[in-house]
């Protein structure tokens, strides 16, 4: 019977022992995978999927384009887990050193607005085909349409799935949240960590569009409309989170970046069972004061304009127009007849519109899922576990989710590096007969 690292799997009474049992072929795993047979071609590497095509929210990510990272990534671009050591893990695989990486893959990246970072091509097949063409290449094993049901700690692990039991010296769990189920994320990760001894952080949707409450709100009459806008997170009556992007009004609610990255907030107060409420400004970074001041001032210059023209000097004519009927000013009143009243109502209209939002579209929507493994319990310096020596964690799966912009991505290739060379230097698989 020959070594775990020959290239050939060893078997007893029909079950494979391998040195690295990954499950799930998504980012993470995929990126886990690559790095840890870079570093060492002699570790055995079976990479598992319960999908039959592995990779689907690769492939339907940033509309289908992938957002592979960011230009500038920080600590601050996340939530969930401690900060110091989210930076840790970043600093280990940077954002460079994923440019790099995928342009040895012959995927070059180009910088579109607020930093994103995409192929060249504009083709996420292009992203996946090159994952799996490296796997390939290093000697890293994928089984698709293979379940892992249950994985336990023994002598070694035994991963029990779908087509049979594998025994190996290390399992590394990448099996994504629960965020766009269609793609194959059930949420199993968090079970099989569970069993293992884990602590889960309670799981919501994260990156997911704002439900609005149409009753409260105008957001059907301005469907389509997209401006600058500013996101206030209130919890417990004070202010939690501000958040600046694109808004995107749409029939159910508010979607685009700026409100995709408030629903973990939202959604964490409301798991927690705290009040939450969220304000909308439509001026970016100026203060009520500061509106009412150049109200006065249009006024003064403009007498003769309505009050539909001046705020459509701020937002799209549409929005304007749904504005002043939400505060009960005239859209045809003079600037020359505008009340002091009036014009506060306006200025507060501007600057703290009050978002009625009732929920989000769930996980069918999300893009990225908030909770999962404790991130305190994972060593940063290899991703492997603190409770069970031998089981690493990467990607998703983690209590760390990034803000809308290529930094979930990130986030996948960093652990998957910082594990994958973990893993090199890790125990091999000794069959016993």
């Amino acid at each position: 019977m020959g070594e775990a690292g020959s290239g050939v799997a060893n078997a007893v009474d029909n079950v494979d022992i391998v040195d690295i049992v990954i499950v799930g072929a998504g980012a993470a795993g995929l990126a886990t995978a690559i790095f840890a047979r870079r570093a060492n071609a002699n570790r055995r590497v079976i990479v598992l999927d319960g999908a039959r095509r592995p990779g689907a929210k690769i492939l339907i990510s940033g509309g289908s384009r992938c957002n592979v990272t960011n230009a500038i990534v920080t600590e601050r671009d996340y939530w969930g887990g401690r900060s110091a050591i989210v930076r840790r893990i970043l600093r280990t695989f940077s954002a460079d050193d994923a440019v790099r990486f995928f342009g040895e893959l012959g995927v070059p990246l180009h910088e579109e607005p607020g930093g994103k970072l995409f192929t060249n091509s504009n083709r996420s097949r292009d992203v996946l085909d090159a994952l799996l063409a490296e796997l390939h290449r290093v000697g890293a094993e994928l089984r698709s349409d293979t379940r892992v049901v249950e994985v336990r700690r023994d002598d070694g692990f035994h991963v029990i799935t779908t087509h049979g039991e594998i025994v190996a010296a290390s399992v590394v769990l990448a099996t994504g949240g629960q965020s766009l189920p269609k793609t194959g994320s059930d949420g199993a990760g968090y079970a099989i960590a569970r069993a293992l001894g884990h602590t889960i952080v309670p799981t919501t949707p994260a990156l997911a569009p704002l439900v609005v409450d149409p009753a409260r709100s105008f957001h059907r009459d301005v469907s389509g409309v997209a401006h600058d806008a500013e996101l206030t997170i209130w919890i417990d009556g004070t202010v939690r989170q501000r958040l600046r992007g694109s808004l995107l009004w749409a029939h159910f609610g508010v979607s685009g970046p700026v409100a995709m990255n408030a629903s973990r907030h939202w959604l964490r107060a409301q798991h927690e069972q705290r009040p939450v409420a969220v304000t909308i400004s439509f001026v970016p970074g100026r203060t009520f004061e500061a509106v009412d001041r150049a109200l006065v001032s249009m006024a003064t210059d403009k007498p003769a304009s309505t009050t539909a023209s001046l705020l459509a000097t701020f937002v799209p004519a549409s929005l304007a127009t749904a504005l002043l009927r939400g505060v009960a000013v005239p859209a045809d009143e003079t600037l020359a007849h505008l009340t002091r009243d009036n014009r506060r109502r306006v200025a507060h209209a501007l600057t703290a519109w009050p978002l009625a939002v009732t929920g989000t579209r769930g996980y069918t929507f999300a893009e990225a899922t908030a909770g999962g493994i404790a991130l305190d319990e994972i060593d940063p310096s290899t991703m492997e576990s603190r409770k069970r020596p031998g089981l690493f964690v990467v990607g998703e799966v983690l209590d760390v989710d990034g803000r809308i912009g290529g930094f979930n991505f990130q986030w996948a290739w960093s652990t998957g590096f910082v594990a994958g060379r973990a893993l090199a230097r890790g125990p091999q698989a000794r069959p016993k007969i």
